[in-house]
């Protein structure tokens, strides 16, 4: 696949970039090179590779689940500067 100049530049536009005719032609080229290059990597066999999952081998470290005291509502309105009927009372800020 090649793109045009014409593609080169309905993807500017798209991007809200302007380009002189140097930047063009050097964008179309460097366009092309990465679309060749995925050309390249659609070749490769990978019937054998099993899928990745994580970059590094070592995996996501997870924390055991343990369940834990936490606050009750009352204790945690002891902190509140404000509150009514157990919803905290803050002060308006949209609309200011």
């Amino acid at each position: 696949m090649s793109l045009t100049r014409e593609e080169v530049l309905s993807v500017a536009k798209l991007a809200r970039l302007e380009f002189n005719e140097e930047e063009i032609q050097r964008f179309q080229a460097d366009l092309n090179n990465i679309l060749d290059y995925i050309d390249v990597l659609g070749e490769i066999n990978t019937d054998n590779v099993e899928p990745l999952v994580q970059v590094n081998e070592s995996g996501v470290k997870l924390r055991e689940d343990v369940v834990r005291k936490s606050l009750t509502a009352e204790e945690a309105m002891k902190n509140a500067p404000a509150s009514q009927d157990g919803a905290l009372i803050v002060p308006k800020v949209v609309g200011e």
